[in-house]
């Protein structure tokens, strides 16, 4: 059996201030950080192409949990204020 690990991936929210004032949190599932990024960077919470940088940024800097291997990629929840 070949199994892909999968982790979860809490991401702190990437637009500075003045334009997001407090910030927040994604929780995001995936293989490894160019997929977390691709999935925040097409997502409708990233906003800008001018933040990619602060999301790679952003995601090497995660929290990062191991999860078995039968979880989708995705982003999972969204706090951001």
């Amino acid at each position: 059996m070949n199994c892909k690990m999968k982790y979860l991936y809490l991401v702190d929210y990437w637009v500075p201030f003045p334009s997001s004032e407090y910030g927040g949190v994604v929780s995001v599932i995936a293989e490894n950080e160019q997929e977390c990024h691709d999935l925040l960077r097409d997502s409708d919470i990233s906003y800008d192409s001018t933040y990619d940088n602060k999301i790679m940024e952003r995601v090497t800097n995660a929290h990062k949990f191991g999860l078995v291997d039968e979880e989708q990629s995705r982003i999972v929840d969204s706090f951001t204020t």
